[in-house]
């Protein structure tokens, strides 16, 4: 067994209705600390709203998606929205604004829309894949 361990995280829970993308980060932020790496982080299902550039919580309350975003430009760890799950949900990034003549785009830097082919990858890449489902 490797000493150094790569992860892909998968997060499906939306942030501020569950614990799922808090849960993640600390996750993240722990096994780096302890020497291991992310490879990826995967976006499905309502997670995607983690992704959105419109998200404004109160200013008493953590800034979930931007706390992830710094977090992954900091560490340059890639992190992708499902498309499907993405287009279900209005998160649409400059491609689709493009390809469904919307008038607008909302998906936060860094975060890329791809198919499921990119969790595949991150699957085979990582020595372990981690879920992070919200609850219900």
């Amino acid at each position: 067994m490797p000493n150094s361990l790569a992860y892909t995280l998968v997060i499906t829970g939306a942030p501020w209705t569950t614990q799922a993308p808090q849960t993640a980060l600390m996750f993240a932020r722990a096994a780096l600390s302890a020497g291991h790496k992310i490879d990826r982080v995967f976006l499905y299902g309502d997670g995607v709203h983690l992704a959105s550039n419109l998200s404004s919580p109160p200013s008493d309350e953590t800034h979930w998606s931007q706390q992830w975003a710094d977090f992954l430009v900091e560490h340059q760890i890639p992190a992708t929205a499902c498309i499907a799950s993405a287009l279900r949900r209005g998160l649409i990034n400059e491609t689709e604004q493009a390809r469904y003549e919307l008038p607008a785009n909302n998906l936060r830097s860094p975060f890329e829309i791809a198919g499921l082919g990119e969790w595949v990858e991150g699957k085979r890449a990582a020595d372990r894949t981690v879920y992070f489902h919200g609850g219900s």
